[in-house]
C-alpha cells in the first residue's frame, strides 16, 4: 500500500529537510521547475492554494480602504537611478531589457542590433518608483490623501540560488503603496499593514508569527522603518512571511510627490509600501507538512473535504456514485470558516488506493472513503488529514450521514485551530532566551552548517539588543555570517528593562530574535 513520503522530515541516512520540502511539492503535485531558468511552473493545486490566500486576504486589503490597480512590468532604468539606495539594494538581482527585436544573424537568432533600446528596461524587481512616478501626478491636494493602492503581480529577481515558492527569479506577490500627509499617519498605515499580515498568518495560514521591527542592516532598501512577521519552520529556521515598511519622503523627494496643505504650502508626501508572496505557500508547507506529505489549513484548502468512491466495476458502483454526489451537493450547502464548503467526488479512473494517498498527500483536510455499504446503509467513513495516524496505523472513523453532514463545520473549524496550535507550541517552546553572551550564541548554534546539510534542530534566540549602528552594525553583522545567523526582528512586545546587549556589552534597549533563516 502506497504511504509515506520517500524521504522524512527527520534527518539522516532517509534525507535532510530540504530534501522532505521538495519530495511535498513534487508528490503534493503544487509545482515544477520550468525551462526558464531559476522560475516555476505553479500546478493547479498549488495555484488553488495561491487562488485562497489571494482571495481571503484581498477582501482585507480591501476592508482596509486600498484599491486595486495595475502598473506595467517593464520600469525605466532612470526611474531608478533617482534613487540610489534602493537601486544599490536591487542591483545585483535586475533583469534587464536592451532590445525590442531579434534578428537571424549568421544563421543564429540574436538581439536585432538597430532595435536597441534608447533607455533600457527593468523588469518590474518592485514598483516603488513607478508607482511614485503616477503619485506624483495624481497627487496635488490634501483633499487627495491619504492614497492607497494595491497590485496584485508577477516580479522579477534574478536570483542565484533558488528553491521552489521559496526562492524563485519569478514569483507572485502583492504590493501596497500608500501615500500620507504626514508620518504618522503613514507609521500608524505601515503597523495597521503588519498587524493585518499577522492575523491572516495566524487565522488563515494558520501559522504562528512574531511581529516586530528589523534592525537597521535588515531594511527594505530606501526605508526609515521595515517591520516583519517572522515564522518559525519545522526545521527550527525562521521564515519572513510578510513586510511593511514606513518610506518617509526619501521616495516622495526622488519622484517629487508633493502635495499642496490648507495654508497653500507644498510639503512632501509620507509613503509606505508592504506585500506578501507566494513564499508563503512555502511557508505552509514547512509549517503544517508531516511524513505523508502536505497538510492544508482548511481555510486554504482548495478543496476541504474530498469524497473517493470505492469502485469495483459492479452494479452498486452506480448507488456509490450517486450517494457521493449527494452528499457533495449537501455539503456545499452548509458554511465553514465563514464560506460555502468545498467538496468534491473524485471520479478519476485510477485505484480507490491511489487517489486515496493522493489527497493525503496534498493535505486535503477531510477524505471521505465511500464503499457500497456506506451507501447502502447511510454512513460516512473519513479520515483527518491533520490526525491521520496513531503510530503507524491509520486512523478513520464513521458517522451516519445526518451526523457527518452536522459535524463537517466544526470538524474543519477544529482541524484549523489544532495546525494552529501545534504549530504555536513548537515556536513557543523554542526560543532561548537565556543567552546572554555571544560565546553562549555560539556554542548553542555550534558550528556554521551548509543550508542544504541536515543537523540538530536549534529554535531561536531572544537577546538584549543596542541597536548598534555604522561600522559596529558591521561588525555584528560579521560575527553572525560566520555562523550563518542573522537578526530576525525586535518583537512588537517588549519588556520594560532589558539586559546587556550580548554583542557590544552595552545596555540593552530592546530584545531582538536571532535565528537562521530561509
Amino acid at each position: 500500500m502506497q504511504r509515506a513520503l520517500s524521504v522524512s522530515r527527520v534527518t539522516g541516512n532517509r534525507g535532510t529537510f530540504p530534501d522532505w520540502y521538495q519530495a511535498v511539492v513534487r508528490e503534493a503535485d503544487m509545482a515544477e521547475v520550468s525551462p526558464t531558468r531559476g522560475a516555476m511552473i505553479i500546478k493547479p493545486w498549488g495555484y488553488g492554494v495561491w487562488e485562497r490566500i489571494q482571495q481571503t486576504l484581498d477582501r482585507r486589503i480591501r476592508e482596509t480602504g486600498h484599491d486595486n490597480c495595475y502598473f506595467p512590468l517593464f520600469i525605466p532604468l532612470g526611474f531608478f537611478a533617482k534613487e540610489a539606495e534602493h537601486v544599490e539594494g536591487f542591483a545585483k538581482e535586475m533583469a534587464v531589457v536592451t532590445h525590442h527585436r531579434l534578428k537571424l544573424i549568421d544563421g543564429k537568432l540574436q538581439p536585432d542590433p538597430e532595435a536597441k533600446l534608447e533607455e533600457p528596461l527593468i523588469v518590474r524587481p518592485t514598483s516603488e518608483t513607478i508607482i511614485g512616478d503616477a503619485f506624483s501626478r495624481w497627487i496635488r491636494s490634501h483633499r487627495d490623501l491619504p492614497l492607497l493602492v494595491n497590485q496584485w503581480a508577477n516580479v522579477v529577481r534574478w536570483e542565484m540560488r533558488t528553491r521552489l515558492f521559496l526562492r524563485t527569479s519569478e514569483f507572485l506577490w502583492q504590493e501596497g503603496h500608500t501615500a500620507h500627509a504626514d508620518a504618522e499617519d503613514a507609521r500608524a498605515e505601515t503597523l495597521k499593514i503588519l498587524e493585518m499580515y499577522r492575523e491572516f498568518a495566524e487565522t488563515v495560514l494558520a501559522m504562528p508569527v512574531i511581529a516586530g521591527e528589523k534592525p537597521e542592516n535588515e531594511r527594505f532598501p530606501g526605508a526609515d522603518n521595515t517591520f516583519s512577521i517572522e515564522a518559525m519552520m519545522q526545521d527550527g529556521k525562521a521564515l519572513q512571511a510578510g513586510t511593511s515598511h514606513y518610506l518617509g519622503t526619501s521616495f516622495a523627494q526622488a519622484q517629487n510627490i508633493r502635495f499642496q496643505d490648507d495654508a497653500g504650502q507644498l510639503s512632501y508626501c509620507h509613503t509606505t509600501s508592504w506585500g506578501v508572496s507566494t513564499r508563503l505557500i512555502g511557508g505552509v508547507i514547512m509549517t503544517h507538512g508531516d511524513d505523508d506529505g502536505l497538510r492544508l489549513p482548511p481555510a486554504i484548502a482548495p478543496r476541504q473535504i474530498v469524497i473517493v468512491p470505492m469502485l469495483r466495476d459492479k452494479p452498486e458502483d452506480a448507488q456509490v456514485l450517486e450517494y457521493g454526489q449527494a452528499l457533495v451537493k449537501a455539503l456545499q450547502e452548509r458554511f465553514a470558516l465563514g464560506e460555502p464548503i468545498r467538496a468534491l467526488l473524485d471520479t478519476k479512473a485510477q485505484r480507490s488506493a491511489d487517489k486515496r494517498w493522493n489527497w493525503v498527500r496534498r493535505g486535503a483536510p477531510i477524505i471521505v472513503e465511500l464503499g457500497p455499504r456506506d451507501a447502502a446503509g447511510g454512513q460516512v467513513t473519513f479520515m483527518r488529514r491533520d490526525r491521520l495516524r496513531d503510530g503507524d496505523k491509520v486512523q478513520s472513523q464513521a458517522m451516519t450521514r445526518e451526523a457527518f453532514l452536522e459535524a463537517a463545520p466544526a470538524l474543519l473549524a477544529e482541524i484549523q485551530q489544532a495546525l494552529y496550535d501545534e504549530a504555536k507550541a513548537r515556536l513557543d517552546g523554542n526560543i532561548r532566551s537565556d543567552i546572554v553572551t555571544f560565546d553562549e550564541l555560539a556554542e548553542y548554534f555550534g558550528a556554521p552548517v551548509d543550508e542544504d546539510e541536515g543537523g540538530a534542530f536549534k529554535g531561536w534566540v531572544r537577546a538584549a539588543w543596542s541597536r548598534p549602528t555604522g561600522a559596529e552594525l558591521d561588525a555584528v553583522e560579521e560575527r553572525l555570517k560566520a555562523l550563518k545567523l542573522t537578526l530576525r526582528n525586535a518583537p512588537m512586545d517588549q519588556p520594560q528593562t532589558c539586559g546587556t546587549c550580548l554583542f557590544t556589552g552595552k545596555p540593552g534597549v530592546e530584545e531582538i530574535l536571532i535565528g537562521r533563516a530561509y
